[in-house]
């Protein structure tokens, strides 16, 4: 059963049993697969700004940003579009380039939380699942992405989405893969909540 993720002076600590993580590890694997930079990292600080920027440090031309007629592209998952949303929603050529230039290091950074926070499942001692600050940080930076893609998954983009998704619930039997996805999707909201809460040092928060 698990327990909320809860402050211990300079670590914070949840409870968290062996099928909760297994799923919970389950889910940030899809995440981090979709995520996965284009452009490995090589360890060559430069090199990896330069390739996480599209290979060009070549920014001041406002003829690059010509040709780019749509923000989306052929064939990519939406679900990245909430994971990575473009930087200026009124002009698509602006978007496109600021993606251009900016997506893979988000990729790189999102994954490294992920790889943190599997790491940390991986660890668990007890079903103790136990975080330094650092760790804290990226792991509910990860639980923030997980819950983007299942909500995208169960077509959650505004309030009235979700009120509508929990309204249909009545409808559905326990063994129904959307219930089942639904459940899950709030226990990421219980499980982000908790571990803000306790990153936050809010009352109640601690041990």
């Amino acid at each position: 059963m698990a327990r909320a993720f809860l402050r211990d002076g300079d670590r914070i600590v949840a409870v968290l049993d062996e099928t909760e993580r297994a799923v919970l590890s389950g889910l940030m694997e899809q995440t981090r697969l979709l995520l996965a930079p284009e452009v490995e990292p090589t360890g060559d600080a430069w090199a990896d700004l330069v390739a996480s920027m599209g290979g060009t440090l070549d920014v001041g031309h406002d003829d690059r940003l010509q040709g780019h007629d749509d923000v989306r592209e052929p064939g990519r998952d939406p679900a990245l579009d909430r994971l990575l949303p473009a930087g200026h929603r009124g002009d698509d050529a602006v978007a496109s380039e600021f993606r251009r230039l900016t997506e893979e290091g988000l990729r790189q950074r999102k994954s490294g939380n992920l790889d943190v926070a599997l790491s940390r499942l991986a660890a668990a001692d007890d079903d103790q699942v136990d975080l330094d600050l650092a760790q804290a940080t990226a792991f509910v930076m990860a639980l923030t992405d997980v819950r983007l893609l299942l909500g995208e998954r169960l077509g959650i983009r505004t309030e009235e989405d979700a009120e509508s998704l929990y309204a249909s619930l009545a409808q559905l039997d326990d063994d129904d893969p959307a219930a089942y996805a639904v459940a899950w999707y709030d226990f990421l909201t219980w499980l982000q909540e908790t571990l803000t809460s306790a990153l936050m040092g809010e009352p109640g928060s601690t041990v």
